[in-house]
């Protein structure tokens, strides 16, 4: 079976093409500057062992892009199937499933919901229903399915979810902690089990997934049972342009102060976290690299990622009265070696033990033990794959359809 994994942005389509029958991506791309101008657009397309493909040419919108995809896929030069036909279901990213609790066929009924949701993920969710339709219309008589960050984190106990603030707010406008990089940490956190070769149901595990944006999950017995994201991505950790954790308050003192809410949310989204402590870049290689020149709000910006997520670490572990895995992934944890040890090497409390001189010399982006002899937590870093995660789901629920 051959799965179609769609990730649509407001500008942008990243595609991968997976053979289910081996777990082999056959081809993954881009499509960029989508509807910025009529004459804007340009493809970058990938194959295993062939040189990048890349090319401007106009993509008007979501449309013009699912076409432009198919017909590269299908290229004699530089396609891997050789009709459309071969693609048996498409399995498309959502951010924010709102109450949904699991993968599933993205219906009329639905569709309809994430419709309704859109005032509560107003960024990513008409772009992401582009997506679908876009694709719906390319290909409708395949199943579709929506896959959601923040499904994992639904089943989350009340006392988790739950804001101290006004119940009718929860009530009537949905304000309720969502979390987010679901589809991330439950990829990472089943990896965690087949790697110590326990039943995922009998086991404490905290994830850190560490990138441009961040978020920890405390993972009981294989549920979730909280996580750093909140009501949006801005909540937790300070990541790369967002604040993550902050004094409400702030928000009212600066409004005060004449900013309006749009240019607040604007500061806290785009212009917080890494550039806005150091004043460098949300890249933490050039904040590293000002570190290194003596930068002391560069190091500061650093610090208060270690920091947080050391506090966010331990809070769990209360929550869950222990952690057996810990386990960091993405961009930043995968590749940062020093971020790793700021954050592993004052665990002792926990009887965390890290072997620093592997950690610091290991490959990037691949899977390492770090766990040290002697240690109470087995400590992984393991390269995340969302994309797979989608296209496993995708394809269960994909033969379900097929079977009625």
């Amino acid at each position: 079976m051959k799965i179609l994994v769609i990730n649509a942005g407001s500008s942008s389509l990243k595609y991968q093409l997976f053979d289910m029958d081996n777990g082999n991506v056959l081809a993954k791309g881009i499509c960029e500057k989508i509807g910025i101008t009529p004459e804007s657009g340009s493809i970058t397309h990938k194959r295993p062992g062939a040189e990048n493909y890349t090319k401007e040419t106009p993509v008007n919108d979501h449309d013009a892009a699912i076409k432009l995809v198919l017909n590269t896929l299908t290229d004699k030069e530089l396609g891997v199937i050789s009709d459309v036909s071969e693609i048996s279901a498409v399995g498309h990213r959502f951010v924010h499933g709102g109450k949904i609790k699991a993968s599933n066929i993205l219906d009329e009924e639905i569709l309809a919901y994430i419709e309704s949701i859109v005032p509560i993920n107003p960024l990513h969710g008409p772009a992401s229903l582009k997506g679908v339709y876009a694709c719906r219309r390319a290909m409708p008589n395949v199943p579709h399915v929506g896959v959601y960050d923040s499904a994992f984190f639904a089943s989350m106990p009340e006392a988790s979810y739950t804001y101290a603030i006004p119940y009718e707010w929860t009530e009537k406008y949905g304000i309720r902690r969502y979390g987010f990089h679901g589809t991330s940490h439950r990829y990472v956190s089943q990896k965690a089990a087949e790697i110590v070769g326990k039943p995922i149901e009998d086991l404490k595990i905290i994830t850190c997934h560490l990138g441009s944006g961040s978020s920890v999950s405390a993972i009981k017995n294989g549920v979730a049972v909280d996580t750093s994201m909140g009501f949006t991505p801005l909540d937790g950790l300070p990541m790369g342009t967002r604040c993550g954790h902050i004094d409400p308050s702030i928000v009212t003192f600066m409004i005060g102060k004449g900013y309006t809410s749009e240019e607040i949310d604007t500061i806290l989204t785009k212009k917080s976290g890494l550039i806005g402590v150091s004043g460098v870049s949300s890249d933490a290689r050039e904040v590293w690299a000002a570190v290194e020149e003596g930068n002391h709000r560069a190091q500061l910006a650093m610090d208060l990622i270690v920091h947080y997520a050391r506090k966010l670490i331990g809070s769990y572990v209360a929550e869950m009265n222990g952690v057996d895995v810990l386990v960091i992934t993405a961009g930043l944890g995968e590749n940062d070696a020093k971020v790793r040890n700021g954050i592993l090497t004052n665990l002792d409390y926990l009887g965390v033990k890290i072997n620093e001189e592997l950690n610091m010399n290991a490959p990037r982006g691949t899977m390492i033990d770090l766990t040290a002899e002697g240690s109470k937590v087995k400590v992984l870093v393991i390269p995340t794959d969302e994309e797979m995660m989608i296209a496993k789901d995708t394809q269960k629920l994909a033969d379900e359809f097929y079977a009625k």
